[in-house]
């Protein structure tokens, strides 16, 4: 027997397939990797919080020489020890005597809620309610700022101001307590 035939008896050669190369892991770990760079550059964001400090251009009597009634003026000295001390008006003649207060619903909101409803009252307008002055203190603390500006936010006072300047007045008082 020749060996050709032999060979044309044997099944048909079958075609070399090319290797297939599966890129569904490779494709998996890319969006994994995008989608933690996504996340980590959110995470990595600074969190701030805005502020609308008042313009210091005025001069030094400008809370009360631009046509401002003094008895919408609630002033707010944040001590430390989680208190605060509020007085309404001028300190120097002050609508009622200052008062030591603390946080939430039975201290200053409270204060805040009586104190803006009797301006309104006394003004007519619901729009010119009152206007705090902040004033934090060297011994406050951070928590205690965002926790009075919450305050702002839940007692809906949308005029209020975070001031750094204290009057010697205002320093004795808080030495005092």
């Amino acid at each position: 027997m020749d060996t050709k035939d032999f060979n044309s008896l044997n099944k048909p050669r079958s075609k070399k397939l090319r290797p297939r190369i599966d890129l569904t892991a490779m494709v998996n770990i890319s969006f994994l990797l995008i989608v933690f760079y996504m996340v980590s550059v959110e995470l990595s964001k600074p969190k701030i919080m805005d502020l609308g400090l008042p313009d210091t251009g005025c001069g030094g009597g400008c809370y009360f020489g631009c046509g401002l009634r003094t008895n919408r003026v609630i002033t707010i000295l944040l001590d430390d020890n989680d208190e605060m001390i509020t007085y309404q008006g001028l300190l120097e003649v002050p609508e009622e005597k200052p008062k030591t207060l603390g946080y939430g619903k039975d201290g200053i909101r409270n204060q805040l809620l009586k104190l803006n409803k009797r301006i309104i009252e006394q003004i007519g307008d619901r729009e010119r309610g009152a206007i705090v002055i902040i004033k934090p203190s060297k011994q406050s603390n951070f928590g205690n700022l965002v926790s009075i500006l919450d305050e702002m936010a839940i007692t809906n006072i949308q005029t209020y101001a975070i001031v750094n300047d204290f009057t010697p007045e205002e320093n004795n008082l808080l030495a005092i307590n």
